[in-house]
């Protein structure tokens, strides 16, 4: 392999990692910073620190499914950026136009529509485990969350709410995205660098793909973050001091033991699914039934496009010999 194309591949991981990041890591921030608990900056730079340690020590089981997981034979390399291309770009016009979308399912999408052209042995057993995962994900945190609120309001009504207990709330609603984003890094470094591990030849230090897989996550969350954090602090359902809680909790839940199962679901799906869980307690008429509609398009058109996208451009490279 030449330079450039090592180069390229490096390119291609650090834009699917800076999409996750401007993405998926205002999952982990929209319900503080929607609650009013905690600055966008200061939030945005405490998910990009959890981020990365949740890559680094609990970053391998995702990697390895989206490796050889789905596509069990070694991808070539021109697949492999045609993968990470067509998956990363559903995700870039979904940020700009402030639409989380699942970062999870445009890879797997990708990647699958590059095993199907390549004439690949596709593991469609693990696909379907995956898909079957993308629908609990999000009733798993619906009720999950509706239940911690539940059972919390009880207990507050009892107890009442001084401001020692305000305090404590604010404080555990912060841990809780930490360790929400802590969880997005484990389950989402495979995103940006499980397709790189899948190629048939291996010219990049795995340890080196982690550091920059995990960088550039955080680099997108910084840099352009802002726009779906908006989306998802306030504009699907209002929250309060509580809410936020249930919501970050049972996201982070969800996306670490979904994680250490080695299955790449969506934090978007999660965060979506906690947020109807505090809406279906209010009353169904809580829920931005608009918004809701947008992110379930987005969950369908996401994958279905991503793949075919990237099985009809990797079909044009093999025509031209880029096999």
């Amino acid at each position: 392999m030449s330079l450039t194309v090592a180069i390229l591949i490096c390119a291609g991981g650090l834009y699917v990692g800076a999409n996750i990041g401007a993405n998926d890591a205002a999952n982990c921030i929209g319900a503080p910073v929607g609650a009013g608990l905690i600055r966008y900056r200061t939030a945005i730079l405490t998910v990009a620190l959890f981020v990365i340690l949740g890559a680094v020590l609990q970053g391998a089981e995702v990697t390895k499914t989206l490796g050889k997981g789905i596509v069990t034979e070694s991808i070539s390399t021109w697949g492999v950026l045609t993968a990470m291309i067509c998956g990363g770009l559903f995700v870039t016009i979904a940020t700009f136009r402030k639409i989380p979308v699942s970062t999870s399912q445009a890879i797997v999408g990708a990647v699958a529509g590059v095993g199907v052209a390549g004439d690949l042995n596709v593991a469609w057993g693990k696909a379907l485990t995956i898909l079957e995962c993308w629908i609990i994900c999000p009733v798993l945190t619906a009720v999950m969350t509706y239940l911690i609120y539940a059972g919390m309001r009880r207990v507050l009504a009892r107890t009442g709410k001084g401001p020692r207990i305000s305090a404590a709330l604010r404080w555990a609603v912060i841990a809780a995205s930490a360790y929400s984003a802590y969880s997005l890094g484990a389950g989402h470094l495979g995103m940006a660098i499980g397709p790189i591990t899948a190629m048939d030849e291996q010219v990049i230090d795995h340890r080196l793909l982690v550091v920059l897989g995990s960088a550039s996550i955080a680099a997108g969350a910084i840099f352009f973050g802002a726009g779906v954090a908006k989306t998802v602090g306030g504009s699907i359902v209002q929250l309060d001091l509580l809410g936020a809680f249930a919501v970050q909790a049972s996201l982070a839940f969800g996306l670490h033991a979904f994680a250490m199962a080695g299955i790449p679901v969506s934090s978007s799906q999660g965060v979506v699914g906690a947020l109807m869980g505090i809406g279906l307690y209010h009353g169904i008429k809580a829920v931005s039934k608009r918004k809701i509609g947008e992110v379930v398009v987005g969950w369908i058109a996401t994958p279905s496009l991503a793949g075919l996208v990237a099985f009809g451009m990797y079909r044009l490279l093999l025509s031209f010999g880029l096999s």
